[in-house]
């Protein structure tokens, strides 16, 4: 058997049963593949679910309100994704009614829809010769034909679209897809690939080199940054209802449309005292009186760029904050609004603990 046998072959005798894999319809399969990009199946599957109970079709995702699905995909990461998996629904909707194109040069025109979430949709869902080239692919090919480029260079990533080419089977995309991905994520490993019993390792290049170890070759150039966020969490009391205020976060940055308490950024780390007379922290009071009720530990939160060094300081304050950008939330909602990973954290280890 040849390469494309060997791997569909060891696909249906070891492929995991993912739902997403029991349907050719096209929304369900862009809706996964969405999601798993950047994360893995075991996280990404109960997101799926979830998704899925509250969005069945493309219609109704259309017509969601932003806030309902950032909440669904809190925790997730890259929210990016979130907001244009709606403006593409939207897209869809309106430009093709509901139907996914079958063209690669009309669906890679969709908000959010790159080479690759094309080709897996146009191959999954209709069957279509486009191969699929993510991460665990680009392993696979540059072990198999022992590529020694770095993967992140242009020039490497066009070399491997030129191998998966000579080894993609036009008749079974689908079954190919699958197989050469799954293979990747389950056998062919970064760390401690089953090398002994692979089936496509008489092929193997890099195997018959005993290079496998050292390949893909990949550069590291992010640079990872540091950043300062100090949140206020004001606290109000009127006639026995206790209030906090949210803001939306509108900045082109990380987290955007998601809420966050009145936050702080600085260029280093403040102690209390010298938090206290900052510009911004005397703006957002503006006079009023405060009492200082807690201060956090520091709560890092690492993402693949930067590093978040965040402290959150409850207050308790003794009249209505005057800022329009900011929401009076009784504490009973707080669980309704869509927020970071940290600061749901924050929630359910300070605030949520303890009602």
């Amino acid at each position: 058997m040849n390469f494309s046998d060997n791997l569909i072959s060891w696909y249906y005798q070891h492929k995991r049963k993912l739902p997403w894999r029991n349907t050719n319809d096209a929304y369900k399969i862009w809706v996964s593949e969405v999601i798993l990009q950047q994360t893995r199946v075991e996280q990404g599957l109960a997101y799926y679910e979830r998704i899925i109970a509250k969005y069945p079709d493309i219609f109704s995702l259309a017509a969601a309100k932003e806030e309902d699905l950032l909440k669904l995909w809190q925790g997730l990461g890259y929210y990016t994704r979130a907001r244009n998996m709606l403006s593409a629904a939207q897209e869809i909707v309106a430009d093709y009614a509901g139907i996914f194109p079958h063209s690669f040069n009309e669906i890679i025109k969709i908000k959010g829809i790159g080479k690759y979430t094309a080709a897996a949709i146009l191959s999954f869902a209709y069957d279509l010769p486009y191969p699929v080239m993510d991460g665990n692919v680009k392993r696979v090919l540059s072990r198999y034909f022992c590529l020694t480029g770095d993967i992140v260079n242009t020039a490497t990533e066009k070399e491997l679209e030129n191998k998966l080419q000579k080894v993609f089977d036009k008749k079974r995309p689908s079954d190919f897809n699958q197989a050469i991905m799954e293979f990747g994520a389950l056998h062919c490993k970064a760390d401690n690939p089953g090398c002994a019993n692979c089936v496509v390792k008489d092929g193997c290049i890099a195997f018959l080199k005993n290079k496998v170890a050292e390949l893909p070759v990949k550069s590291r150039r992010t640079k990872v940054k540091t950043r300062y966020f100090y949140y206020l969490v004001p606290w109000l009391k009127v006639h026995g209802q206790k209030y906090t205020f949210l803001q939306k976060r509108e900045a082109e940055d990380i987290w955007k449309h998601l809420f966050q308490f009145p936050l702080i950024e600085t260029a280093k780390k403040l102690s209390w005292n010298r938090l206290a007379v900052t510009p911004e922290f005397k703006n957002f009071l503006k006079n009023d009186h405060y009492k200082v009720l807690e201060i956090s530990d520091v709560y890092f939160h690492k993402l693949s760029h930067q590093t978040i060094c965040a402290v959150f300081v409850q207050l308790e304050v003794f009249s209505g904050l005057h800022d329009e950008k900011l929401n009076k939330v009784p504490i009973q909602n707080l669980k309704k609004y869509p927020t970071s990973r940290l600061i749901e954290k924050y929630l359910n280890e300070h605030v949520f603990a303890d009602t």
